[in-house]
C-alpha cells in the first residue's frame, strides 16, 4: 500500500530542503563537482556516438579526455592571457574614451554641453568612476574566480570528476532509475525525458551556438582591426543564450569602440556593424533552428529571473545551475498546469460529472 499523498509531500519536501541547505552552505565545496557533472552531461552524447562507432566506453572517454586536454592547453596558452590582458586594458582605457566623447561633443555640438552643465559633470564623474571602480571590479572578479577555481580545482578535481562521471554516466542513470518510487516511476521517467530533451536542446544547443558566435565575433572583429575584439566577441558570445541581448550589448560595445577608433573611416565602422548583422542572421536562420529547435519553451525573462534569483541565493554555483534548474522547473510547471486542468479543483464537480456522462 502506497504512502498517503500528505506523507509523500512531507518526505520529498524535507529532501528538497536538505538539498537547498547543502547547496547554500557547501557551495564552494560543491563547485568542482557541479562543473564536473555539467561537463560530463554536456559530453555524454559524444561518448554515446563513439560507442555506436565501435569504441568501448573506456576508449571513448579516453579519446574525449585527450582531445579536451589538448584544447584546454591551446586555450590556456593562446586565448586566456590575451583575453585577460584586453579586458584590463579596456577598463584602463574607459576614462579616456569618455574624455574623448566629451571632446567630440564639445567640438561638434558646442551648444549641447556647457562646462558647468550637469550633463558635462555627469560624463566626467562617470569616467572617473569607471577608472576607480572598473579596475576594482575586474580585479575582484578575477580574484574571486581564482579563489573559487584555484589551480587544484581547475587542473585536477574538475577534470577527474568529469572523467569519472562520463565513464559511469549510463550506469549511474540505471542505478538512479532503480531507486525511483515504483508507484511514480513511469511519471518520473517521462518528466526526466522531457527535462533531458529541454536541457539537450537548450543547454547543449545554446552552448554550441554561444561558442560558435563568440568565436566568430572575436575572430571577425580582430581581422577588421578593432581593439579589444576578443573581449567584445567573448562578451557577445557568452550572453547569446538570452535572445538578442548578446548581439545588442556586443554590437553596441563594438560599434562604440569602432566610432572612437575608426572615426572618419566609415567602411571599417560599417564592417563592424555588418559583422553583428551577419551573426544575427546566421543565428536566427541557421544556428538556433538547427542546434536548439523551436520547442524548448524557455522565455528570456524566465532565464533572467532564474539567473538573478539563484545568483543572489547561491552565488557563482547558483548561476551555474540556474539555467538547468530553470529548464527543469519549466517542464514541471507545464506538467503541473496539465494536471491542474484535469483536476476537480479546475473543472469542478459539475463539469466532472458531465464529462463522466
Amino acid at each position: 500500500m502506497a504512502l498517503p499523498v500528505r506523507d509523500q509531500l512531507r518526505y520529498w519536501g524535507f529532501a528538497l530542503a536538505v538539498f537547498a541547505l547543502m547547496l547554500w552552505f557547501l557551495g564552494d565545496v560543491l563547485l568542482p563537482f557541479v562543473l564536473g557533472g555539467a561537463i560530463a552531461y554536456f559530453i555524454d552524447p559524444v561518448a554515446d556516438r563513439l560507442e555506436r562507432w565501435g569504441l568501448s566506453r573506456l576508449a571513448a572517454t579516453a579519446v574525449i579526455t585527450i582531445v579536451a586536454v589538448l584544447l584546454f592547453i591551446l586555450m590556456l596558452l593562446l586565448v586566456i592571457p590575451t583575453l585577460i590582458g584586453q579586458l584590463l586594458d579596456l577598463v584602463q582605457l574607459m576614462p579616456q574614451l569618455f574624455k574623448d566623447l566629451r571632446s567630440f561633443v564639445d567640438t561638434r555640438f558646442p551648444t549641447l554641453l556647457d562646462n558647468q552643465s550637469q550633463v558635462h559633470q555627469a560624463l566626467a564623474s562617470i569616467g572617473e568612476t569607471l577608472k576607480s571602480r572598473g579596475l576594482e571590479l575586474v580585479q575582484t572578479v578575477l580574484g574571486s574566480a581564482m579563489s573559487a577555481l584555484n589551480m587544484v580545482l581547475l587542473l585536477v578535481i574538475v577534470p577527474v570528476v568529469s572523467v569519472y562521471l562520463l565513464l559511469d554516466w549510463d550506469r549511474m542513470i540505471a542505478e538512479i532509475d532503480l531507486l525511483l518510487p515504483r508507484d511514480h516511476a513511469p511519471v518520473i521517467r517521462q518528466l526526466a525525458r522531457e527535462i533531458d530533451k529541454t536541457l539537450s536542446s537548450f543547454v547543449r544547443g545554446m552552448g554550441t551556438v554561444c561558442l560558435i558566435l563568440g568565436s566568430y565575433y572575436a575572430l571577425a572583429l580582430m581581422l577588421v582591426g578593432l581593439q579589444f575584439g576578443l573581449v567584445v566577441g567573448a562578451i557577445a558570445g557568452l550572453i547569446t543564450f538570452i535572445p538578442y541581448l548578446g548581439a545588442l550589448i556586443g554590437g553596441a560595445l563594438a560599434i562604440g569602440l569602432a566610432l572612437f577608433q575608426f572615426w572618419g573611416d566609415w567602411l571599417s565602422i560599417g564592417l563592424v556593424a555588418g559583422i553583428f548583422v551577419l551573426g544575427q542572421v546566421a543565428e536566427g536562420n541557421f544556428l538556433t533552428p538547427k542546434l536548439v529547435g523551436g520547442s524548448v519553451g524557455l522565455h528570456p525573462v524566465w532565464l533572467l529571473l532564474a539567473l538573478s534569483v539563484f545568483g543572489a541565493l547561491f552565488g557563482f554555483v547558483g548561476m551555474l545551475v540556474a539555467v538547468p534548474v530553470a529548464a527543469a522547473l519549466g517542464v514541471l510547471a507545464r506538467f503541473g498546469v496539465q494536471q491542474y486542468r484535469y483536476s476537480l479543483l479546475y473543472r469542478g464537480l459539475t463539469h466532472g460529472d458531465r464529462d463522466s456522462d
